[in-house]
């Protein structure tokens, strides 16, 4: 499973020395669900080399806010703190997995 990522912990992770990969979405938004699970397969999948987590944008605004986040899903790729790609709407898991493998 995906981390969930808060104010609290989100600076924290992001930082971790780890590339990774943060989902923002909504419980309300139909391609989040989609997405969602594939996310949550990519954690388990890239467990010893990245990180992955989950925003939910309703109760974190103030973090979707700082990067811009205006769709979602919107998946956010970091390296060392810094956003370094991004992905919106529902992709094929595939494609999220060779931008995580590009930072790995």
């Amino acid at each position: 499973m995906a981390l969930e990522l808060t104010a609290a912990n989100f600076e924290e992770t992001i930082n971790s020395g780890k590339p990774v990969l943060v989902d923002f979405w909504a419980a309300w938004c139909g391609p989040c669900r989609m997405v969602g699970p594939l996310v949550d397969e990519l954690s388990g999948e890239y467990a010893e080399t990245a990180l992955v987590g989950k925003v939910d944008v309703d109760s974190n605004q103030d973090i979707a806010a700082k990067y811009g986040v205006r769709n979602i899903p919107t998946i956010l790729f970091f390296k060392n703190g810094e956003v370094v790609d991004k992905s919106v709407g529902a992709v094929p898991k595939a494609q999220l997995a060779e931008k995580l493998d590009a930072l790995v």
